[in-house]
């Protein structure tokens, strides 16, 4: 069948009924590329009944829910989102169609108001100012919905076909390496070491990864000391650098786990910052709250001088008014992060 040229049903019904997940997916491309976005949503729905009849033809399903949700008028795309399995999908449908439409485009196709508050702090992450807007849940995330002046622009995903594409940001080159001092004493601060594992905790559960956290009596080289390192450079970097660092790994899902999505990434930053900052109890916080908190800290980035491939995130950073501080060491092995 030539590309442009629609598929009859009955071309469509006989590739479920054997079976053919590779033409389903062929056939996926084939819709996207003529447009015809009620034909895409008929091969979803006839792929999802499919499954009562024993084949397993869910990857079609899901990979026209993320074209829909990719590459359609937002009348398609917002529909499936809500009613999509994007839990098989390169990452969550609300990152993909906040990451191709704006709020405007999509609030009045809006019904679930979980899924909105969610495409909303997508939005958000990409720089539009939503706080304004009444009609959005507020406790699903807690967070303002505009970016405090302190945060950097984060690094998002940009979404493809058949891939996704998400650099991490871009950080200072490492200064000179150095020798590390004895490691400090161990500070007990068990929500503050949490909420750092937490940042990249997909990429130890669910691919190949190594997290791990320190809270330390001392400075932040003494932080990164108590991780085992005896050689590393140990480089201060603004606030913001910071905030987009733990954003970008919290959103990220490694080598092999699932994409949690920006918003979750900006979430996770934003806990992790107020766990060390010791606000947690005053829980949800402002943002002028949270930037005076972090300003009084240092942060740093740190490296071992080693060849950094795959993905990976080490951070420190020192409160000097309590005399503590604490330091990450992630990374998960594979590709370009």
């Amino acid at each position: 069948m030539a590309i442009g040229v629609a598929a009859p049903v009955a071309s469509l019904d006989e590739w479920i009924d054997r079976g053919d997940l590779d033409e389903l997916i062929r056939e996926c491309d084939r819709l996207c590329e003529r447009r015809d976005w009620p034909g895409l949503a008929r091969l979803r729905d006839r792929a999802r009944d499919a499954f009562d009849r024993g084949h397993q033809l869910w990857p079609a399903a899901a990979q026209a829910d993320y074209r829909l949700a990719l590459e359609a008028p937002a009348e398609w795309a917002v529909p499936a989102v809500e009613t999509g399995a994007g839990q098989f999908t390169l990452g969550p449908l609300t990152e993909v169609v906040a990451s191709t439409h704006t709020w405007d485009d999509m609030a009045d196709h809006l019904t679930d108001s979980r899924i909105a508050a969610l495409i909303a702090h997508e939005r958000v992450v990409r720089g539009e100012e939503l706080e304004g807007d009444v009609s959005i849940d507020r406790t699903v995330l807690d967070l303002p919905l505009q970016l405090a002046g302190w945060e950097d622009p984060y690094a998002v995903a940009t979404y493809q076909a058949h891939r996704v594409e998400a650099p991490a940001p871009r950080l200072p080159p490492p200064g000179p390496m150095a020798d590390l001092p004895d490691p400090g004493g161990r500070a007990d601060d068990p929500d503050a070491v949490s909420a750092l594992v937490d940042l990249a905790a997909t990429w130890a559960t669910d691919s190949n990864g190594r997290v791990e956290a320190v809270a330390v009596e001392g400075d932040a080289v003494a932080a990164v000391s108590a991780l085992g390192p005896t050689r590393a450079s140990v480089d201060r970097v603004p606030t913001a650098t910071a905030s987009a660092l733990m954003g970008w790994t919290a959103a990220s899902g490694g080598a092999f786990g699932r994409r949690r999505g920006a918003a979750a990434g900006r979430f996770g930053a934003w806990w992790a910052m107020a766990a060390l900052t010791d606000l947690l109890d005053d829980w949800p916080v402002t943002a002028g709250e949270l930037g005076a908190a972090v300003d009084e800290m240092a942060w740093f980035v740190w490296s071992v001088g080693e060849p950094e491939t795959g993905w990976h995130c080490r951070l420190a950073a020192h409160d000097p008014s309590h005399g503590l501080a604490w330091a990450l060491a992630a990374a998960d092995g594979g590709g370009e992060g």
